[in-house]
């Protein structure tokens, strides 16, 4: 297949940034100390658990440790490949689905501002929710910075000016 291959025995206590796949017999493994030795690394490397038998706990350590595949012993050739490939698809799509979801995160906090800033300034200026938009839309332009970061200066604003009206 043209791979490069390594070998550890017994389980390293930390994970080696070179690699990309990792097949990890989980057979008699507890589950803390193969997330630590899975977590040790920032790089998130493709996970394929090789596994002895198939019961309720051994489900349970291969969910609990984030496995991309699964292989059983024994191992035969015909399935490895497949065991590769659908654990590098998985491993592809949940970095991409970690990062929708944190765009998706970041947007929602963003129109939350501001939401909150339309609502601060229709409260104090008399102005609908349109007007508002248009005047925190017309800073952010002036300023050359983001809605969102202008909505945050007027929170912090009203925020502050309350501070004031309370003492």
């Amino acid at each position: 297949m043209g791979c490069q291959v390594d070998h550890s025995w017994p389980l390293p206590k930390t994970f080696q940034e070179k690699y990309d796949l990792v097949f990890l017999d989980v057979t008699d493994q507890n589950s803390e100390k193969l997330n630590q030795f899975i977590n040790s690394s920032s790089k998130k490397q493709t996970i394929v658990a090789v596994v002895g038998y198939e019961n309720p706990s051994m489900l349970e350590l291969i969910f609990d440790i984030k496995a991309h595949s699964v292989l059983n012993k024994p191992i035969r050739a015909s399935g490895v490949m497949t065991s590769m490939l659908l654990g590098q698809k998985i491993q592809s799509e949940r970095f991409q689905f970690r990062k929708d979801l944190k765009a998706l995160k970041d947007k929602l906090e963003n129109v939350q501002k501001v939401n909150d800033a339309k609502f601060i300034l229709m409260r104090h200026r008399k102005i609908n929710d349109r007007e508002a938009y248009a005047l925190i839309r017309k800073q952010a332009m002036a300023k050359r910075t983001n809605t969102a970061d202008i909505s945050q200066a007027i929170i912090n604003a009203e925020s502050i000016l309350s501070d004031f009206g309370d003492t």
